[in-house]
């Protein structure tokens, strides 16, 4: 019988997460599984927790949203150890991603008595990451959301990408893929492990996680009007047939600004801001093994 150690992130979907693990924890307890549970301080701390927990022989679950996803998840790439996710945030890109189930009925059969499915993480800069690397308009509405303080969830998010849509200036951006050098202007470039992100938006519709490639998805120069209606087309991956879109593949992506110098544009991973570009994002085959169908 496996044993677990559950790492809540407490803030996640509006303080959701640790309710949510109830009715699995007792699922999981009933079976004569051995469950731990951890609530993170922070990012740092745990990524600590569930190296320690991997250490130890134990099955690591991340209990939130992407974020605390990617972040346990790329603690655990490279080193053998087994992930399992409850999705318990808001965007959940990558429990979807891969088709784990939110319901504590489907759920605990799959982390129980599931086998551990090899799937690709990123390594953006040094640090692992699950589903993709962003740069462009999307970062920013991510930072605009997180500087927000009278609005909460997706309000925040909604809000912050509006404001960033409306004063958005053409990004000049240089693209490296497996040493091919492209020179775009546009909104954004996505280097994504996983189809998803923001909120269940299908950037990459064919983005596969378990087939040593990155996809990069590049949204052009284009009329403020025709970026909404791509926007749209985000939900259900009509958005690459645009001309405007194009979808790059490789292994190894850089994303830099080659524009005038003085202009900074931050970029994003799993939710999160790690920095300002450039960056390097490279794809790491099978890196980590997760409890998935």
């Amino acid at each position: 019988m496996r044993a677990f150690t559950a790492i809540v992130n407490p803030a996640a979907g509006g303080s959701a997460s640790a309710s949510s693990l109830v009715p699995l924890a007792r699922l999981l307890r009933d079976a004569g599984a051995e469950l731990d549970v951890e609530y993170s301080r922070g990012m740092e701390h745990a990524a600590g927790v569930a190296r320690a927990a991997a250490e130890a022989g134990r099955v690591v679950l991340g209990v939130g949203g992407d974020g605390m996803v990617g972040c346990v998840g790329g603690a655990l790439a490279g080193t053998g150890a087994v992930l399992g996710i409850v999705p318990a945030g808001r965007g959940n890109d990558f429990a979807r991603q891969l088709g784990v189930p939110s319901e504590p009925e489907r759920l605990a059969p799959l982390l129980l008595e599931g086998e551990p499915r090899a799937v690709d993480a990123i390594d953006a800069d040094g640090t692992a990451v699950l589903g993709s690397v962003y740069a462009g308009v999307d970062a920013v509405a991510n930072d605009n959301a997180n500087r927000t303080r009278l609005l909460r969830g997706s309000a925040a998010y909604y809000v912050g990408a509006l404001r960033a849509i409306l004063s958005w200036r053409h990004a000049d951006y240089r693209i490296t893929v497996d040493g091919e050098e492209y020179r775009r202007e546009g909104y954004t470039v996505v280097a994504a492990n996983s189809g998803y992100y923001g909120f269940g938006k299908h950037i990459a519709p064919d983005a596969r996680v378990d087939d040593g490639l990155l996809d990069v998805v590049l949204i052009r120069k284009a009329p403020r009007r025709l970026f909404f209606a791509v926007m749209r087309e985000l939900e259900d991956g009509t958005h690459v047939r645009r001309p405007e879109v194009e979808v790059l593949r490789g292994r190894e992506v850089r994303i830099e600004l080659a524009g005038p110098a003085g202009r900074t544009l931050p970029y994003g991973a799993d939710g999160e801001l790690p920095g300002v570009l450039p960056v390097t994002a490279r794809v790491l085959p099978g890196a980590l093994r997760v409890l998935a169908p």
